[in-house]
């Protein structure tokens, strides 16, 4: 274990970490995400440790880090003897679905040019509309005034499951609406503009690529737990950018664009360290039934594999 352990210190997650901004309960989360979640979403906690120990975090920040995502309700323990094992909650397991589809989806490219609102009463609590709107703006949706909300491209379904689930049925109205205008461009790229930070978040775009497009172009990791960590590097960094990207059709974005590029550099390092890593996931973690579960049928779907 200490050579293997001294490789990955040397190596390239080595020459990553100082690039990156890691917290402790962000990075569980994508570890749950992107590798616990396929097979089943549980975990003992001595696994957590391990996976997690070679990026610079302590078993006291991984213990603070579940301690504030079980108290936010997204994960739930089990106590087993001395073993302690933390599973997605219900409520956990709706946010990584819902986050599952913008990560982890190729980029459609067509658009009908319809748009969808979702218009809010001005009586609607203010609690449940404050966490409705956080939700809309995870999909992707603008606040173009405060009880109105829009996006180009969401998904009418995902939107009404969302005011659903804040309890916000009598307080909200889905509306569609298209403009056959050949003029409408114009005016629409201003509200584009106005509503979401394209340029920084293309700044965004174009740093990640700086730091793992020459990981893509490179060798493939030997190691399973450097692909491992490799894999999780990648999807925290992707991820970090991505939930903030509103998603637009392509014919409302900026020129030069480099989302485009970011996904599909991340597409193909994924592919590539999908096995080595999945490898040292079945090696590393104990569930509460005992070795890991083979990964569920959505995780081979990732990025069209």
């Amino acid at each position: 274990m200490a050579a293997e352990a001294e490789s990955v210190q040397d190596g390239p997650v080595a020459a990553l970490l100082p690039r990156l901004t890691l917290r402790a309960k962000s990075l569980i989360v994508t570890v749950y995400g992107d590798a616990l979640m396929p097979h089943g979403g549980a975990c003992w906690l001595g696994s957590l440790i391990r996976l997690v120990a070679p990026l610079g975090v302590s078993e006291r920040m991984v213990r603070t880090g579940v301690y504030r995502l079980s108290q936010e309700g997204l994960l739930t323990s089990t106590q087993t003897g001395r073993k302690s094992f933390y599973a997605l909650t219900d409520d956990g397991r709706r946010q990584f679905q819902s986050a599952q589809r913008r990560i982890y989806s190729l980029p459609a490219r067509d658009w009908d040019g319809r748009w969808l609102f979702v218009l809010l009463t001005d009586d609607a609590p203010a609690d449940a509309r404050e966490a409705l709107k956080k939700e809309l703006a995870f999909q992707g949706f603008a606040t173009l005034a405060p009880t109105l909300l829009a996006h180009p491209k969401a998904e009418r379904d995902a939107a009404k499951r969302a005011i659903c689930a804040h309890r916000l049925a009598d307080h909200a109205l889905i509306l569609e609406a298209a403009s056959d205008d050949r003029d409408a461009m114009r005016p629409l790229r201003r509200i584009v503009e106005q509503a979401w930070s394209l340029e920084a978040l293309d700044a965004q775009y174009r740093a990640f690529l700086k730091t793992f497009r020459p990981i893509a172009e490179g060798e493939s990791p030997r190691d399973p737990e450097t692909a491992f960590l490799l894999r999780v590097l990648l999807i925290h960094d992707y991820r970090r950018i991505l939930l903030r990207d509103p998603a637009l059709p392509p014919e409302l974005l900026p020129r030069g664009w480099s989302g485009e590029a970011a996904t599909k550099t991340t597409a193909a390092l994924y592919r590539r360290l999908v096995d080595p890593a999945e490898a040292w996931l079945a090696e590393a973690v104990e569930t509460l039934d005992g070795p890991l579960p083979p990964a569920q049928a959505f995780f081979h779907q990732r990025f069209g594999m």
